[in-house]
This record gives C-alpha cells, sequence and structure tokens, in this order.
C-alpha cells in the first residue's frame, strides 16, 4: 500500500492511495486512529488494508495537501556519512558504527510543500535519502530479527544548512531549521516495497541529476542500523530513520551548489516514488 497523510477541507485525515486517489482511511476505519502513526502502533495496518480493499477513491490527490506520511513521529534518528563515496567527497575517515544524529518531527515537510532557506544562511543544501518507518517495537534486536521491525520506507530530503552543521563537531543546528526536511510523498509498506538495498536513489535540481546510487552503497545497512540504534534506545511505531545521502552533495561540488528560493529539488527512489519539493526563502 502507498499511505498518505494529507489535509483536505482544513481536516487531517490518512489515506491508501488508488491510481491518482486517495481512499479515505480514517473514514473507513470510522474514526478508530488519529493518525497513521495510530494505526501501527495498535498493530492494525492488516485492519487498514482490509478497510480499503476494492474500495474506489474517494477524491484525487490533486484535492488535497499531501503532509509527511507520519506526521507524528516520535522520534527522527538520521544516519550520517552513509554511503562511499559520500564518506569520500566529505573527508570523513571511516568509523566502525553508523553516526547518528536526530532530527525535530515540527522541521518535516511533505510532498509538494516548499523548503525554506534560511535568510541565516546561503548554504542550504540537498540530501536525497531513503526513509524507513518501524512498525512495531525494536529494542535490542538483532540484525536478523530487524527487518521485522519495518513498516515500509519512504523518500526524504534531510536539507542541510551546511555553515550551521559545521559550527561544531554536531550537526543538530544545521538539520532543525524549520521545514528543511522533505519526507512523502507516501510511505509504501513493506510488502510492496522492493528491498531496502535493491532501489536506486536519485535527486534533481531544477530536473538536473545530483545525486544518484543503488541504496546498496550504504555503509550500514538497515537491518544494521536498526539493530544499532535499538540497542540504545527504543524504536516505536512511526520513528523515521533516514539512512544517509549518497555522494554529489552541492557543498562539495566545485562550483559549490545550493538550493535558493524558486528552485525545485526531486528525489525519485525506485519502487516507491518521487518527492518534489520547491524553494523559498524564510
Amino acid at each position: 500500500m502507498k499511505l498518505v497523510s494529507f489535509v483536505r477541507n482544513r481536516a487531517a485525515s490518512f489515506g491508501v492511495v488508488v491510481g491518482n486517489g486517495i481512499v479515505d482511511a480514517k473514514a473507513r476505519l470510522d474514526g478508530r486512529y488519529e493518525t497513521l502513526r495510530a494505526v501501527l502502533a495498535a498493530g492494525a495496518l492488516a485492519e487498514l488494508g482490509r478497510a480499503v480493499a476494492g474500495k474506489a477513491a474517494d477524491f484525487g490527490l490533486a484535492d488535497v495537501h499531501l503532509l509527511p506520511p507520519i506526521t507524528d513521529p516520535q522520534k527522527v534518528l538520521c544516519v550520517g556519512v552513509n554511503y562511499h563515496e559520500h564518506r569520500k567527497e566529505m573527508g570523513r575517515q571511516e568509523s566502525a558504527q553508523p553516526t547518528i544524529f536526530t532530527r525535530f518531527a515540527d522541521t518535516q515537510i511533505g510532498h509538494g510543500a516548499a523548503l525554506v532557506k534560511p535568510k541565516e544562511s546561503n548554504m542550504f543544501d540537498y540530501e536525497g535519502e531513503l526513509a524507513v518507518i518501524i512498525g512495531k517495537t525494536a529494542r535490542r534486536v538483532s540484525e536478523a530479527q530487524a527487518l521485522d521491525h519495518v513498516a515500509g520506507y519512504a523518500c526524504y530530503n534531510d536539507g542541510s544548512v551546511r555553515d550551521w552543521q559545521r559550527h561544531t563537531t554536531q550537526f543538530t543546528s544545521g538539520k532543525n531549521f524549520p521545514a528543511t526536511g522533505g519526507f512523502g510523498p507516501w510511505m509504501v509498506s513493506v510488502d510492496e516495497a522492493p528491498k531496502w538495498d535493491a532501489m536506486t536513489l536519485t535527486t534533481r535540481l531544477n530536473g538536473e541529476v545530483v545525486q544518484t546510487s543503488p541504496t546498496d552503497m550504504m555503509i550500514f545497512g538497515v537491518p544494521k542500523i536498526i539493530a544499532y540504534l535499538s540497542t540504545f534506545t527504543a524504536l516505536n511505531p512511526g520513528d523515521v530513520i533516514p539512512t544517509g545521502t549518497p555522494g554529489g552533495v552541492g557543498f562539495k561540488r566545485e562550483p559549490q551548489l545550493f538550493m535558493k528560493p524558486g528552485d525545485s529539488v526531486e528525489v525519485e527512489i525506485t519502487g516507491i516514488g518521487t518527492l518534489k519539493n520547491g524553494v523559498v526563502e524564510g
């Protein structure tokens, strides 16, 4: 299933994409679950599937404002420097463990919304990524068990304010300006998505390809990431894990290439979809 969260007529809901339309799953479930995260927390994804099976779309995708697929995650745990080419271009040493930083949930926007370049910087960089959405609680899980805890996958643009990111050794300040994280357009449930290491990620800025890589070029794969994270924290249903960006970021290009107002940026992942956002000044 392609699962979306959206606003229509000022009311928030969630549903399943059918063709160019949406079946309103919240309505089909009689409002028992307020958000898609609540569905995952209740272990009710199969119930949702049964509720929408065979139903025609209630309205078109063009008739709604898409939100991040998970609007209210308890955690957004990002993986940094997780592709070989990106590690090399950034001049980072190899690491025995993943580099982890946090992004605040309220910095995320959905497909079609505008990324906001902060007025404090002209170094607003794109980072196309594969996001993992947790489906059931994971605590101290092994790599062999890790994928059992995945609900689905989505496209992600971990917009980075490079000069603020480099103020110290910690990334937090450059990763949490408002409306800098694109997430969507939907979550593809794990039963319909390609395997995590059988996708290709492509980022385009104003139609030009700036990043492309198969996901099997990750340094730390999804099972390792989940096992590592779940060792020091509980991963809960709806938690989001952007898994890192490949090489080709604007910061390391000559000349440097950053997102600016009026730009359009797309993150496409085979078998998942295409996340598209414009850029405005903020």
